[in-house]
């Protein structure tokens, strides 16, 4: 199933959006999931990282469509997102929140249904897998391909991503369980390694997204297994 969020605050075009998507779905034999918010903050408020596609109308009275994206962003770095809008001057904004593209108002089916068939197509492109942390926000889901090393202080584990570092309650030994399949690597107690960021080793420091960790004796052994047997077999 794919859920679809539409966010407009137009009701008589909301309709409208939501004909077309029913539409394509019966169309493509595609199952989906509609749900509807009249404004920006409607769907921001209590957000849940459950949506697939989120379509966006950029002008709203409470939370305008950029502001919403924004908020989206913080708790679900993975969602499509596709704005709607009247004046494509606003739409070149959506770089800066990772939008996939814009519809222009006032939107034929063809012209629409052309970009969910582009998010839909982009969707089952996608084989990765997600990590859900618990923040006071929320939660987040993160793609497990792009977190370059998990970390463990005390009773609290680090996230580390490409851009920025998560906190939450966890242990080490939950984490290792939950990634190995996803080909992360223990270099010492407290590191957690994806393997796909391992840049060099040299000695006993491991280089990882530019970060240089500390390789343990007990570990280097298996760790670098791990390394030899990802780098000589198939990336998953």
């Amino acid at each position: 199933m794919i859920c679809i969020a539409i966010v407009e605050d137009d009701e008589k075009y909301l309709q409208q959006l939501c004909g077309f998507v029913k539409r394509y779905a019966e169309e493509n034999k595609e199952v989906v999931d509609i749900k509807t918010f009249s404004d920006g903050d409607n769907i921001v408020y209590e957000y849940k990282a459950v949506y697939d596609i989120i379509f966006l109308d950029i002008q709203m009275k409470i939370m305008d469509g950029m502001k919403a994206a924004q908020n989206i962003r913080k708790m679900d770095e993975n969602v499509i997102l596709i704005f709607i809008t009247n004046m494509a001057q606003y739409a070149i904004q959506g770089y800066s929140v990772n939008a996939m593209d814009f519809v222009l108002k006032p939107a034929s089916y063809f012209a629409f249904s052309e970009e969910l068939a582009k998010a839909i197509r982009r969707l089952k492109e996608r084989t990765r897998a997600y990590l859900t942390v618990k923040q006071e926000a929320g939660l987040l889901r993160l793609d497990v391909t792009h977190i370059t090393y998990i970390e463990s202080q005390g009773h609290k584990i680090l996230v580390h991503t490409e851009n920025d570092t998560y906190t939450m309650v966890d242990t080490m030994k939950n984490m290792e369980q939950q990634m190995a399949k996803h080909r992360f690597s223990r270099c010492n107690n407290c590191y957690l390694v994806n393997l796909r960021y391992v840049e060099r080793v040299q000695q006993n420091i491991v280089t990882v997204a530019g970060e240089e960790l500390q390789i343990s004796r007990p570990r280097k052994k298996a760790f670098m297994d791990d390394i030899t047997d990802f780098v000589g077999g198939e990336v998953i």
